[in-house]
């Protein structure tokens, strides 16, 4: 015969001021675990939303990122020639690349912060169709022109539509901003491939890498194997959204197990907040736990009823916790990107299953607290409890 959960609930409305404690402290717990899985998960889609499933970016073998990679205009000329590659009113749709770190002073600050500032070739908006230009125009080949990414934009002085910034010994105008879909080419700045190797005195016939239009995703695999097999090229080639969930992990993880960490340490917390309440439940409830075992209730009824009370505290701290971080979801907030050694702008991304997770752990946390006080519930006896009657 079970007790019946009416019964529970109203415990812990004659116990409030405990059971509150107990539901802010699980509530604290999931709202870190929430919280920093969410900027995590942020980051990580960022990165990989700036990728395409029919783009395919060619580096030198063995180079971990775009930094350490180095392609000559010869292996180029071997790429564009490659079979797969989709055509534009250009020509072939391919991106020669380098990449420069510069440092630019923050609005929020004025201090400076790392920004990558990518050159490219002129048919990169087809190259890469999820950017297009929402202020000003595109750069004109040959001249000091930048444009800037919208994070970058609201980030960075000097970089609004018709102002001038020095960097790289040259001085640049910014000629028009660009929206890359929330993607990590958000924060970038962006101009003509062959100024930059100029402004920076680097050689003109080395890139760092090539990202290239493919005629459709199935035609990667053999664009792979024709370069990767051609003894002229010693290259790796990778798709470009699996290169940018590679460059996301090492950051992704820190904050994960980071996280995880803290929400355990105050999750241990919330468990012995929860443990006291139970067990203060259970010291006042002495006699009436007797009464229950004498009226034909048995032990498996106490146990089950004292677990579904603390279920119901971790499941109400747990959904106060979810919350109390929903309105961080779409906060933008940045960090740096160590691979690049450039700040990366991105949002908090808190999903359904982020929030089922953070129900599933405060559920753990007070089961973790309710099962020893249950248990030591079951094991009173009747008869000394019903003499203190």
């Amino acid at each position: 015969m079970a007790i019946p959960l009416s019964y529970n609930i109203r415990s812990l409305k004659v116990r409030w001021a405990s059971t509150v404690v107990a539901i802010l402290g699980i509530a604290g717990s999931v709202g870190v675990f929430v919280a920093m899985l969410s900027l995590a998960r942020g980051f990580k889609a960022t990165l990989v939303s700036s990728g395409s499933r029919d783009n395919a970016i060619i580096r030198r073998a063995g180079a971990t990122s775009e930094m350490e990679s180095a392609i000559t205009v010869d292996q180029i000329r071997v790429v564009e020639d490659a079979t797969g590659i989709k055509r534009g009113p250009q020509g072939v749709l391919v991106s020669p690349e380098v990449v420069v770190v510069a440092a630019f002073p923050l609005k929020s600050s004025g201090t400076d912060a790392n920004v990558q500032v990518r050159g490219v070739s002129p048919v990169v908006l087809q190259v890469r169709e999820s950017v297009k230009m929402i202020q000003g125009r595109f750069f004109q080949p040959g001249l000091n022109e930048l444009i800037v990414g919208k994070n970058a934009n609201r980030s960075y002085s000097n970089l609004d539509l018709g102002s001038t910034i020095k960097f790289g010994g040259g001085t640049w105008t910014v000629v028009g901003i660009f929206d890359a879909g929330g993607s990590a080419f958000d924060s970038e700045v962006w101009c003509d491939t062959n100024v930059l190797n100029q402004v920076y005195k680097r050689p003109q016939n080395i890139f760092q890498s090539a990202t290239v239009k493919l005629t459709s995703p199935d035609a990667f695999n053999a664009f792979k194997d024709a370069l990767t097999a051609d003894p002229r090229l010693t290259v790796q080639v990778d798709r470009e959204i699996e290169y940018y969930e590679k460059q996301s992990r090492q950051l992704t993880t820190l904050i994960t197990v980071l996280g995880a960490i803290i929400a355990a340490v105050m999750g241990i917390g919330a468990v012995f907040g929860a443990l006291n309440t139970m067990y203060s439940a259970v010291s006042e409830r002495a006699r009436e736990i007797a009464t229950m075992r004498a009226l034909g209730f048995g032990s498996g009824s106490v146990v089950t009823s004292f677990v579904f009370e603390s279920l119901c505290i971790a499941f109400i701290g747990g959904a106060l916790g979810c919350i109390a971080v929903l309105p961080l979801n779409g906060l933008t907030t940045g960090a740096m990107n160590w691979q690049t050694f450039s700040h990366l702008a991105f949002a908090f991304k808190i999903t359904p299953a982020l929030l089922l997770g953070g129900i599933v752990f405060s559920l753990m946390m007070g089961l973790i607290g309710g099962v020893p006080p249950a248990m030591r519930a079951a094991r009173q006896t009747i008869s000394v409890a019903l003499r203190e009657l």
